[in-house]
């Protein structure tokens, strides 16, 4: 049984959630979904991709809600890239049309959410480029060309690189050098 809202209901319950400071929130597929804020690791990760991408050609935001309306979701990426002349004035909702690339840093509680979920999502939102970066691997993966519908849609070309080798971003033109990504330690299982 589906118990996901209807649109309309999931998006009204969105606007209108107040999240606890420290927690981001995310509207994937209809679903509410509400995590804590990020490790160090995962941020200084984001920095360095940052720090590699022109401002002077591209506008770098982090945490910025993306709309993917047709799909019932606003989600946040880690980091969101623009071309500069496709950035907008101002707003909380960016259309995914405008989305160049869009970033995910995995954390031990999203790998499921930022593997399987965000990628058909995205995919679906016709994000041309999505880059999921995961410390618990050590592993960046760069998806490109998007194809299909809903949540049976996908990238059809897949690119892996490991920490310390550099992955080529090509619908950026970059080269990305992820040697100084760390990675994040594996817990032990809990007693």
């Amino acid at each position: 049984m589906d118990t996901r809202m209807t649109d309309s209901r999931a998006i009204e319950a969105f606007e209108e959630l107040e999240v606890p400071e420290g927690f981001k929130a995310e509207l994937l597929w209809g679903e509410i979904v509400m995590m804590a804020g990020p490790d160090l690791v995962h941020n200084r990760i984001v920095t360095k991709v940052m720090d590699q991408l022109s401002p002077d050609k591209w506008e770098r935001v982090q945490n910025q809600d993306v709309a993917i309306l047709a799909e019932t979701s606003e989600p946040v990426p880690d980091l969101v890239v623009m071309a500069l002349e496709d950035a907008p004035e101002s707003g909380r909702l960016m259309p995914s049309e405008q989305v160049r690339l869009a970033v995910e840093v995995v954390s031990k509680t999203s790998v499921h959410r930022d593997h399987v979920t965000k990628r058909a999502l995205y995919a679906a939102g016709r994000i041309p480029a999505y880059l999921i970066i995961d410390p618990l691997r050590g592993e960046c993966v760069l998806l490109t060309e998007p194809t299909g519908k809903g949540e049976q849609a996908d990238y059809r070309v897949e690119r892996k690189a490991w920490f310390g080798d550099t992955m080529p971003v090509d619908p950026l033109g970059v080269k990305l050098d992820t040697s100084g990504f760390q990675t994040l330690p594996v817990s032990p299982p809990e007693q």
